[in-house]
């Protein structure tokens, strides 16, 4: 993917050719990892259960990572990337009215800072936003934070020393919108969203009450809980019950989306 920074690597993924409609819908998804791990590999599974599902191709960006790269170089090469797709879209084969931006965990904050930054300076929005787990805030204070401060996989300890990495030290608790996107003054004209939240996570309480904001903010959102799994679940594709369940979350939206485009 050409950026601002150089290339950065991509993989895409398409449907069955049954599936494929024409020109195709896109999903550009943003993975997850504290904003210092995840690699391609570690989401592939969950990128190809999407596609096959819901036939929308994904493509799913290797992102620079802190803390080489803090913020907001990850946000940068996620804006330029969605640029790129709907520049390049003819010669893709893909709709450029029909490309939403996802992620889960560090990616969902991505994805929801991608559409704010989108819409304050006035340009073609994603068709959706996906946001699954997405950290939102930086004040870690509602209650899930000390409720499952000791949560499988991520406890509030490990959340707060990724954030640091993204952030830099200096400027804990003082960043804008685009790097906690519960800052922003007002959710009032982002794409429809569907955030999907786990009940055993530290970052619960923030992503639904970004759910809140934005139905209050006039945005259609819907907000799942996936009761009895803990963050990280959606991309263990073949190990929970509930990782099945949350996909198909994401097909039906995606679907819903499509369906209404046409």
């Amino acid at each position: 993917m050409p950026t601002r920074a150089g290339q950065l690597r991509a993989r895409r993924y398409q449907p069955p050719r049954a599936q494929t409609m024409s020109p195709r819908p896109m999903l550009l998804y943003l993975h997850g990892g504290g904003f210092v791990l995840g690699t391609l590999d570690g989401v592939d599974e969950v990128r190809r259960a999407i596609t096959a599902r819901s036939g929308w191709e994904v493509l799913s960006l290797e992102y620079r990572l802190a803390p080489e790269h803090p913020y907001p170089a990850a946000l940068e090469d996620s804006l330029d990337t969605f640029t790129w797709l709907r520049e390049s879209a003819g010669d893709l084969g893909i709709d450029p009215d029909l490309i939403a931006v996802g992620g889960d965990s560090a990616g969902g904050n991505l994805a929801a800072a991608l559409c704010l930054s989108l819409r304050d300076r006035g340009l073609a929005l994603p068709a959706s936003q996906v946001l699954v787990y997405p950290a939102v805030d930086d004040r870690f204070a509602r209650p899930s934070w000390t409720q499952f401060a000791d949560a499988p996989l991520l406890t509030a300890a490990d959340a707060r020393w990724l954030w640091e990495q993204y952030v830099g030290s200096a400027r804990q608790g003082d960043v804008d919108q685009y790097a906690a996107p519960m800052k922003a003054a007002s959710l009032h004209g982002l794409p429809p969203a569907l955030i999907l939240t786990a009940e055993v996570d530290p970052l619960r309480d923030d992503a639904e009450a970004y759910a809140e904001r934005l139905r209050n903010d006039g945005v259609p959102t819907t907000s799942i809980r996936h009761s009895g799994v803990f963050h990280g679940f959606f991309t263990e594709v073949g190990v929970f019950g509930k990782t099945d369940v949350a996909i198909d979350d994401v097909v039906r939206h995606l679907r819903g989306i499509a369906s209404a485009r046409h």
